[in-house]
């Protein structure tokens, strides 16, 4: 399956723009990409003005994503906000053609921007199938914390769109790597790139990274762009058999 991640230079909080240049950008990826993920917020940057930016469940950007799917035939993912029962969430959809989609409400809301005093966290881990992937969803400072994506022989593919700074661009590297490889499978981190509104810097550094902790595909710093990359269920599955480490696996519980 080919992968392809999203690395956009995004307008602060200006939807209309955003999906305008998104859809620029998408229009000229490989046309065998089967999944296509966009960063966190991709519609507005990582704002925390949600009552301004907040968008009601399957509205405008839903309706963009769902276009999209269509037109492209691949399922395509990212996160924005959007408010349920008065509350707003930092909401990672995943859609495909038909239709079908998913979501996912950020659990790790990042305390130091203040993101926990205005976003309600998600209580929910999911894992979900498409097209034979299994797939968990993770939204940026989620990959912090391995407790939440720690795998339970329950997915092959682990996503996070993020809006990481280029100030921390070491620690996004590694923990791509650690995830991927304390899991056995394979991750796919989109990151934005350019400054957005709080003067905070984004390099970009988007990659596949393989169950063996191999860079498949990566993103120049600071350039908008795509990168595509092919993961195999195969390979991962004979890795799996061969090296079967999860099955020493600790059994624990989430205190949600």
């Amino acid at each position: 399956m080919k992968i392809t991640l999203i690395q956009p230079d995004i307008v602060w909080e200006n939807k209309l723009k955003n999906l305008e240049n998104l859809g620029v950008l998408v229009s000229s990826i490989p046309s065998e990409s089967e999944i296509v993920v966009l960063p966190e917020m991709f519609n507005t940057g990582f704002s925390m003005d949600p009552e301004k930016l907040f968008e009601a469940p399957r509205s405008l950007t839903f309706d963009w994503m769902i276009s999209m799917s269509e037109r492209g035939g691949y399922g395509i993912c990212g996160s924005y906000i959007t408010k349920e029962d008065n509350h707003f969430y930092n909401r990672w959809i995943f859609v495909s053609p038909s239709g079908e989609f998913w979501q996912y409400d950020k659990r790790h809301l990042f305390s130091p921007g203040g993101e926990d005093r205005l976003f309600t966290p998600g209580n929910r881990r999911i894992v979900f199938k498409f097209r034979e992937i299994n797939i968990c969803p993770n939204i940026c400072y989620d990959l912090r914390f391995p407790v939440w994506s720690r795998i339970r022989n329950d997915y092959d593919l682990l996503i996070n769109s993020a809006n990481w700074p280029e100030s921390r661009r070491e620690v996004w590297l590694i923990l791509l790597k650690a995830r991927a490889i304390e899991n056995v499978c394979y991750v796919a981190g989109a990151n934005r790139i350019g400054t957005d509104g709080e003067g905070h810097k984004h390099c970009g550094d988007s990659m596949i990274i393989s169950h063996r902790g191999e860079v498949i595909a990566s993103g120049p710093q600071n350039k908008e762009c795509y990168v595509s990359g092919e993961i195999s269920i195969t390979d991962l599955s004979k890795f799996r058999a061969r090296f079967p480490v999860l099955n020493d696996s600790d059994k624990f519980t989430l205190d949600l």
